[in-house]
């Protein structure tokens, strides 16, 4: 009997067979000329994912976490003025972790499901003496979609660096790394870019990769420090053996394996992709009656969706939507972690498993007494589909 549920949390996501094939390869040496020649290719392809042609990628063995810990140690000498433009828990997190490192740090704070105005940080900016800015491309707690093109704009214009958390957008949402002047853009491998938990992801760009050459003091951690990587991450693209920490060779092995089926996709194809699923899974939950997290449309992210709970409905929901056949996330935004849910679809998701899913929710939100029209979110999807 087959009891396989869909995976349809905000990552760990869905993989394809490919990948998890490569998971279970015979493990080699972090040394072995096969493994070097993957290792490198992976660094090559990471710069075409990001689209940053002249970037320095590391791959790095930790999650979304370590890659925020990478991008403020490296960049934050203390007394550092820093600005987080705030759409959720995860600016609050970046926030603590730029302080740890001995930043003066700024939020700039929307309602929750909203996020700053252009104004509202340019306001901020005018206000201080800031090294650096921090964006959430996609708050993985408010599923809010940041405008990172015009804010890595107005950071270019006021002279900082740009740092962008990218955990729950690279791969899924639109990002041009190079182009609209982004210093620094990172993400974990178990979101849209396909492969099982366990890499922090990042590019740096040549200001960041400057700025950290011209500290003035030590890089205070240890592990996260780009002394020790970076001639790490050059030796294995020029396909030279080197050791700092022992790489988890079956993720690299599998990482090599979604970005070739990314970049075989294409960017903008696979940009459109999410756009379409994103489209028809938020049509589904509008017609079902829910709302959602972010305040407008034009905030919402396409690799995710927050909807909250209907009226007399709570988190129960989700079990019945588990038996169902598909996993979805309880709330995480501590103001309001009890009155919604999320769900992913990025990287390998398709049209099926969308329908899946919302079929799974219908069934859920009738065995929880919610009055609805049965039907009715999966005929929403489908419009969209059928165009």
């Amino acid at each position: 009997m087959k009891d396989k549920k869909l995976l349809m949390i905000p990552g760990p996501i869905e993989f394809t067979p490919e990948v998890l094939q490569a998971m279970g390869m015979p493990t080699t040496s972090h040394v072995d000329p096969d493994f070097i020649e993957v290792f490198g290719q992976a660094i090559t392809r990471l710069r075409e994912v990001f689209l940053a042609p002249n970037g320095q990628p590391f791959v790095i063995a930790g999650s979304g976490t370590l890659a925020m810990d990478i991008a403020a140690t490296n960049l934050i000498e203390p007394g550092d003025e820093a600005l987080v433009v705030n759409t959720g828990y995860f600016g609050d997190r970046f926030g603590m972790i730029l302080e740890r490192y001995g930043a003066i740090v700024t939020h700039v704070r929307a309602a929750v499901g909203d996020a700053p105005t252009l104004e509202d940080v340019e306001s901020a900016l005018q206000k201080g003496d800031f090294k650096l800015m921090t964006i959430t491309h996609v708050d993985t707690s408010t599923a809010v979609c940041t405008d990172v093109k015009n804010l890595a704009a107005l950071g270019r214009k006021h002279g900082i660096l740009v740092v962008v958390d990218g955990v729950c957008a690279v791969a899924g949402e639109e990002l041009h790394q190079e182009a609209w002047g982004i210093d620094l853009a990172f993400t974990a491998s178990q979101k849209a870019v396909g492969t099982p938990p366990g890499l922090a992801l990042a590019v740096a760009g040549p200001r960041a990769l400057e700025a950290f050459q011209n500290r003035k003091t030590p890089v205070s951690n240890y592990y996260a420090d780009w002394t020790q990587w970076l001639p790490i991450m050059q030796a294995y693209e020029a396909r030279q053996p080197s050791y700092f920490g022992t790489p988890p060779v079956n993720l690299i092995w599998a990482l090599n394996v979604s970005l070739q089926q990314i970049l075989e996709e294409g960017m903008e194809a696979r940009f459109a992709r999410h756009h379409r699923i994103s489209q028809a899974f938020k049509a589904a939950i509008k017609a079902l009656g829910l709302g959602q997290v972010p305040v407008s449309g034009n905030l919402t992210a396409v690799t995710l969706t927050a909807p909250y709970f209907p009226s007399g409905v709570d988190r129960s929901v989700l079990a019945h939507i588990k038996k169902a056949g598909a996993a979805l996330a309880g709330g995480l935004h501590p103001k309001i972690k009890a009155q919604y849910f999320r769900v992913g679809h990025m990287g390998a998701v398709n049209e099926s498993d969308i329908l899946a899913t919302i079929g799974a929710i219908e069934y859920g939100l009738a065995q929880a007494g919610y009055k609805f029209e049965p039907g009715a979110g999966l005929a929403a999807a489908q419009a969209i589909f059928l165009k």
